[in-house]
This record gives C-alpha cells, sequence and structure tokens, in this order.
C-alpha cells in the first residue's frame, strides 16, 4: 500500500457494515468485508485470495497465543452458563425471593434484583428471572409488558459493566488488537475499567427500574400497558409462550455457592499478585479467570449430584452444550481480529485518523462514536457486532485528536448498548419477550421511550465527560434521570387534573 491511504482502503469496513445492516448477519458482512479487503490486496485472484484470506489471515489468529487462551476461556464460560441457566437454580432463586413479595413497587424492584443476581448470562436472565415472576405481576396488576421491561433492562446492561464474564472477555480481545497496533501503553484489562464510570446508558438504563418503580411513574404506554394488565387475560388464558421445565429438587443454592466459589477462586489467584492494587497482565487475568470458573463448575456438578438434579454424564452434556453456543461469538471475534489486521494492511486506521484530525475536535469525537454506535447496533440488533465492527475505526479516531480512550470506549459500549435494548429484532429484546410472554412488538412499543430518554441523557452526559473529563459525571446524569422523571410525573399529574 502507498503511504497515503485513501477512501478506498474504508471500503472491506463500509461493505461489512452494508451487508450486516441489510441481511442482519454480522458474521456474513465480516466475511464478505474481509473478502474484499484480501482481493485488494493481492489483485482480482479470487481463488488465491481466499487461500491467503485462510493462511495469512484467518489461521495466524487462531494460532495466536492470547486469542487461543481468549476462545478457551469463551468455552469454558459458555459450559459453566449452561449448566447454570439448566440447573434451575436461578428459578428457585427468583420464586423464593418474589413469595414475599406484596406492593407494585416491591415486586418491580425484586425481579430487578433477581435480574442483576443472575449477571453471567444476558440471555440466560429473561429466560430464568421471566417465568418466576409472570404469576407475580398478573397477581399484583403489573402488565407482562413490564415485566418485559425489567427483565430486559437487567440482561445486557448488567453483563457490560462485568469484566470477567463473556460479555467483558469478548470486549477485551477485541481492545487488544488495538493495543497492540497502536501501541497503546495501558492493557485491554485496564482500558476497559477505565470505561467503566462512563458506560453511562447501562448505568442510567439499571437506575431506571427502582426510580420509577419509587417515584411511581411510567410513560404512558407503558402506563396504558399496566392498566389494561387486569383485564388483558382471564388468569388461565395468560399467553405463556415460553414453558421452563424445572425440578423440585432445585436449589437457590446452584445459584450463589458456585458464584461464591467463582469470587473466592479469584481473589486466590489474582491477590498474590497485587490485585486489585497492582497492574495484573491479561494472561494472569485469563488463568484466574479460568481457573475460577473450572473450580465453580466443579463445586456446581457436586451440588447436582447431591441433589439428584441431574446426573454425571447429563452434566458433561449440557456443558459441552454451552461450550458449543459459544461457536458464532467465537467465529465473530476471528473474523473481527483478522478485519482489524486488514484494515491496518489497507490504511484504513491511518486515513480515519488523518480525516478526524482535520474534522472533528476531541470533545466531538466521542458524541459522534455513540451516534454511529447507537444506528448500527439498532440496525443489525447486534451490540457485540457492532463492537467488532467500530473498535478499529473508533480507538485510530480517538489516538489521531488525543481524545479520552476512555471515554471513546465507552462512548462504542454504550451505543452499541442502546441498539440492543432498543432495536425489536436485538435477541434480548426476543427472549425478554418470550420470557415475560408477550408479543415482541408490544415490548418494543413500551420499552422504546425509556431507551430514548436514557440515550438522550447519555448524549449530554459524554459531551459533559469530553469536557471535564470527570469520572464523577455519572452522578450528573443520575441526578438528571431523577429530575427528568420527576418533572414527567408532576406534567402527568396536570394534565389528569386538567381532563377531570
Amino acid at each position: 500500500m502507498s503511504d497515503a491511504p485513501t477512501l478506498l482502503s474504508l471500503a472491506p469496513i463500509v461493505l461489512a457494515l452494508i451487508i450486516s445492516v441489510g441481511t442482519r448477519q454480522v458474521i456474513l458482512g465480516l466475511f464478505v468485508g474481509l473478502y474484499t479487503g484480501v482481493l485488494m490486496l493481492t489483485g482480482p485472484a479470487p481463488i488465491e485470495s481466499l487461500t491467503r484470506l485462510m493462511s495469512e489471515h484467518l489461521v495466524p489468529q487462531l494460532a495466536d497465543e492470547y486469542n487461543a487462551a481468549v476462545l478457551i476461556l469463551l468455552a469454558v464460560i459458555g459450559g459453566f452458563v449452561a449448566l447454570m441457566e439448566r440447573s434451575g437454580g436461578g428459578y428457585a432463586f427468583a420464586k423464593s425471593l418474589a413469595s414475599t413479595l406484596g406492593s407494585k413497587s416491591r415486586t418491580q424492584i425484586s425481579a430487578w434484583s433477581s435480574g442483576i443476581v443472575i449477571f453471567f448470562s444476558d440471555l440466560g436472565t429473561p429466560l430464568i428471572v421471566g417465568p418466576a415472576f409472570r404469576a407475580l405481576f398478573d397477581r399484583i396488576g403489573l402488565s407482562r409488558q413490564k415485566l418485559a421491561y425489567v427483565i430486559d433492562a437487567t440482561a445486557a446492561p448488567v453483563a457490560i459493566l462485568v469484566p470477567f464474564i463473556g460479555w467483558g472477555v469478548y470486549i477485551m480481545s477485541l481492545l487488544n488488537q488495538q493495543v497492540e497496533s497502536l501501541g497503546l501503553g495501558s492493557s485491554d484489562y485496564e482500558l476497559l475499567l477505565s470505561a467503566l464510570p462512563y458506560q453511562l446508558y447501562a448505568w442510567l438504563t439499571l437506575a431506571a427500574i427502582p426510580l420509577t418503580a419509587i417515584i411511581g411513574y411510567d410513560f404512558r404506554l407503558m402506563r396504558e400497558a399496566d392498566n389494561k394488565s387486569p383485564l388483558a387475560f382471564p388468569s388461565d388464558e395468560r399467553p405463556d409462550t415460553l414453558v421452563i421445565d424445572t425440578q423440585d429438587s432445585a436449589r437457590a443454592s446452584f445459584i450463589w455457592l458456585p458464584l461464591l466459589v467463582l469470587g473466592a477462586t479469584l481473589l486466590w489467584t489474582l491477590v498474590p499478585l497485587g490485585f486489585p492494587f497492582e497492574r495484573i497482565s491479561g494472561s494472569q487475568f485469563r488463568a484466574g479467570l479460568s481457573a475460577a470458573y473450572f473450580t465453580a463448575t466443579l463445586s456446581l456438578v457436586a451440588l447436582l449430584l447431591y441433589y439428584k438434579t441431574h446426573h454425571f454424564l447429563s452434566s458433561v452434556s449440557i456443558y459441552i452444550e454451552g461450550m458449543g453456543r459459544m461457536m458464532p461469538i467465537a467465529v465473530m471475534l476471528l473474523l473481527a481480529w483478522s478485519m482489524s489486521d486488514i484494515l491496518g494492511l489497507l490504511g484504513a486506521d491511518a486515513y480515519v485518523a488523518n480525516w478526524v484530525a482535520g474534522s472533528i475536535s476531541a470533545e466531538h469525537l466521542p458524541l459522534l462514536i455513540f451516534l454511529v454506535a447507537c444506528l448500527v447496533s439498532f440496525a443489525t440488533g447486534s451490540s457485540w457486532g457492532t463492537f467488532a465492527l467500530l473498535f478499529p475505526l473508533a480507538l485510530p479516531a480517538a489516538v489521531s485528536v488525543e481524545a479520552s480512550l476512555a471515554l471513546s470506549i465507552a462512548a462504542v459500549l454504550s451505543g452499541g448498548l442502546f441498539g440492543d435494548h432498543a432495536s425489536p429484532i436485538s435477541e434480548t429484546t426476543l427472549l425478554a419477550s418470550a420470557g415475560a410472554g408477550v408479543e415482541p412488538i408490544d415490548h418494543f412499543k413500551t420499552q422504546l421511550p425509556y431507551a430514548l430518554c436514557n440515550g438522550g441523557l447519555c448524549v449530554v452526559g459524554l459531551w459533559l465527560a469530553a469536557v471535564s473529563q470527570w469520572q464523577g459525571v455519572v452522578i450528573v446524569v443520575l441526578g438528571l434521570q431523577v429530575g427528568v422523571i420527576l418533572i414527567a410525573k408532576k406534567l402527568w399529574h396536570r394534565e389528569v387534573a386538567s381532563s377531570d
């Protein structure tokens, strides 16, 4: 490639974006974009380009020590999560908690708390918490749409804030590509932690549930759904679209004990290395995580055998099945790693950096990144795909204008999460609808006003953070959120009073 890359260097990633949005298949988009990039490097040689794509880009990524460790860790996490979901422990935990409730606000907060406790699986949370709280929400006069909103708000928004589960491992693996290509002085783990205070959309979404429950206000569509709730279906005709097979032998300890073992093992392996006060290398962190998840898995299998919930071979089968569920994620990661290399060879990162340096200020870049991420994730319904597509462009741009890396990373993550939360085609949107027993379009319509409100507050917070570089900006946006809800409630009361 020449020393002065042109707009054409962006062709692979632009094509990947177009195909991903058009087909809602990020893996297909990434592969076609990759193949296009190799064609640009080798010339019009279709067969040779395909061979070089495999031998010079995909296979070396698999052989890389860091990448191999990440893929193994993802498989270990996938197996553990599948075993936790199938144990029935999450359902038993939520059921026992629900049985002690009586008011609408306490019921909502209880379902919210259950979703936070089951943080290890954003896809499992709706299928565990939703069915456990259906009957209680019906009996107390809360709509199934409200339940879908609560469990959706505690799925991905919780998972994205935890660095030692699948979300964190996936994000760090993408960040590591940029750490190596840009020569950044921080590790992927340090970069992810630095972005944590600025992941405003996740914090706002989590705070919205207890705030609206305590203040007693919901947006119009949700209020209408709640008002129709007692009459929407007879008690014996509720649309239970998801049936959970639970065993009488399931215990809440299937959740808290393995997680306790996981945390204790992680501390046991990392504290002697100086964690959390000293820098821990990515390899040490991943090794500690692998040991912690494996130990937690053994403790869970022991519980399942003791209570005769699953036989040993059944547990092994579930574990292997869970590992297999991580295959699409592994493929997406492999393609994303290769895309980063291809873009570097074509000079796309340098082109974007030069363009941004002459067009956008450091204060405005995080806002632009956030808005682009929102659009991509909303259109594709995939936050993980959005991360894979945008990190190779966002971080070089941030380096070129000396914008905050932490803020730029948080902008990608918050924007991707917004789409995951607000898109009608997102997997978590569909699963939350199934878990609560409502039509996906009803869940989408009633949840969207909350997502738009939090997204707007996120824009304000990112701008304030870019100007001030203050990590405590999350306190300001949470305060603004309280003010917005209180003002909206006051206006609603005036509207009701004037109509009377």
